[in-house]
């Protein structure tokens, strides 16, 4: 490849305008950087979410911003009505986006689509530019959503009568298919059906992306990329890693909260970060603060905009605040357990770290998420309810659980971290030379800049 052909390579990144999905976009257009420096990257984001990030380090120099109108009033955003920004993502982005792609130099030679933006695929199959979809969930989930979208094709029936009332499902197992259920019932109807909209559109894409790692999913990756006549490329995980490799290479200024962390036992500190998206009722988090207090256990909790009212009455076992650097956290030696939301962010960050889960699912991929978590890889357990009621747990049920959890000399604790470092070794196996996730990410670039050239 000639410098002249790579250095007009433009690949322009297109997140769904949320945190879940904006960070994983941007830490892929970093690990694309840190592979092939020449690359022009351009990450398109809402002005709201440029001011949101302006805040944090500036990504590599070869990245830059480009803004596109806000689809929707701020508030929307944190979750007073999901289903109507959700829609507004899906309707109202498009024509922005396509007016920006006139006024880019040089021209996209390919663009990084979230999948969940609906329309960038067929911008892109319009406008003759190769698409690479990314999918910012685990594999098993898309696969379910996946199968259960050819399913539905072929039917003349509601969704949700469907999904209660399908048997076997081709590609689905019993237990996935269970899993749907609990998300039909637990979820906005008219944001599934987006989503499944949005999954349909993905066999037009020229690329398939997952901020997964090939050896947490194996099988379900092998299935896809039997299913697609496309490459498909596990290129995770799609953490802050290169800036905690950094990070630990320098000297760097101590925050209060890593000063106490410092100053713990090794292993003895529960991380506790229920997400940033959907919030836990009062009630519940004053549960959870009592249990907490009542296990006697260390904890350092993120707890947003509720900190300065739980501050007031956590003990002094505790730390709470609005925000921390997550993953540097989850790799200080002083965490011993995460108690999670599920976000498939924080599953990557915390199997990254080694770190293993009190899984405490509430939204979409979540529960499927737990399940990955607690049932396959067995690196957790579930915080839940006498009946099962996952979000409605007492003080005494969380005192138990967490003071079962952080005991280090069980031998059930002892199996389940080890497991839990077994899959840490693989994923920093994944990123090194080599590895399952450097070589798809050499061999995604590889494709681009090919047909850049013809």
């Amino acid at each position: 490849m000639n410098s002249e052909s790579a250095a007009v390579c433009h690949v322009v990144a297109m997140p769904f305008p949320g945190r879940g999905h904006i960070n994983p976009m941007m830490n892929i257009c970093k690990l694309l950087a840190s592979r092939k420096p020449d690359i022009l990257i351009t990450l398109v984001v809402t002005e709201e979410w440029l001011g949101y990030l302006s805040s944090e380090p500036k990504p590599d120099d070869s990245i830059v911003f480009a803004t596109i109108p806000n689809v929707i009033p701020s508030e929307r955003l944190k979750g007073v009505d999901f289903p109507g920004f959700y829609e507004a993502v899906m309707t109202k982005m498009e024509t922005p986006f396509e007016q920006l792609l006139d006024r880019l130099h040089p021209p996209a030679t390919a663009v990084i689509g979230d999948v969940e933006l609906r329309w960038a695929i067929d911008l892109g199959n319009r406008r003759n530019i190769p698409v690479a979809a990314l999918w910012t969930m685990s594999a098993t989930f898309f696969s379910v959503l996946y199968h259960f979208d050819l399913f539905a094709q072929n039917q003349d029936s509601p969704l949700h009568l469907l999904v209660e009332k399908a048997g076997h499902i081709p590609g689905i197992s019993s237990s996935n298919m269970e899993e749907l259920r609990k998300i039909f019932r637990r979820n906005d109807l008219r944001v599934l059906e987006l989503a499944l909209e949005c999954i349909s559109k993905v066999p037009k894409a020229q690329y398939l992306l997952f901020t997964s790692v090939y050896e947490l999913e194996t099988q379900e990756m092998d299935n896809l990329k039997a299913t697609f006549l496309f490459p498909v490329y596990p290129i995770g995980p799609s953490i802050p890693y290169l800036e905690l490799q950094a990070n630990s290479c320098g000297a760097g200024n101590s925050t209060d909260y890593q000063k106490w962390l410092d100053s713990q036992p090794e292993d003895s500190v529960l991380y506790i970060s229920l997400g940033s998206f959907l919030s836990v009722s009062r009630t519940q988090m004053d549960e959870i603060a009592a249990g907490l207090d009542d296990s006697g256990v260390r904890y350092l909790w993120v707890a947003r905009g509720e900190a300065s009212r739980l501050k007031e009455i956590c003990s002094d076992k505790g730390l709470v605040l609005p925000w921390c650097n997550q993953l540097q956290v989850l790799n200080h030696s002083s965490v011993g357990g995460f108690w999670t939301h599920c976000g498939w962010n924080s599953t990557l960050e915390s199997v990254f770290s080694g770190v293993p889960m009190l899984t405490f699912p509430l939204f979409l991929d979540q529960d499927p998420n737990s399940k990955q978590i607690v049932e396959e890889w067995r690196v957790g357990w579930k915080v839940q309810g006498e009946m099962g009621e996952e979000n409605s747990v007492t003080r005494e049920k969380i005192a138990q659980l967490v003071q079962k959890f952080m005991d280090l000399e069980s031998r059930e604790s002892k199996e389940m971290r080890k497991r839990a470092r077994d899959l840490r070794d693989a994923c920093q196996l994944a990123i090194s030379e080599g590895g399952s996730s450097a070589t798809n990410l050499d061999d995604f670039i590889r494709n681009i800049l090919q047909s850049n050239c013809h």
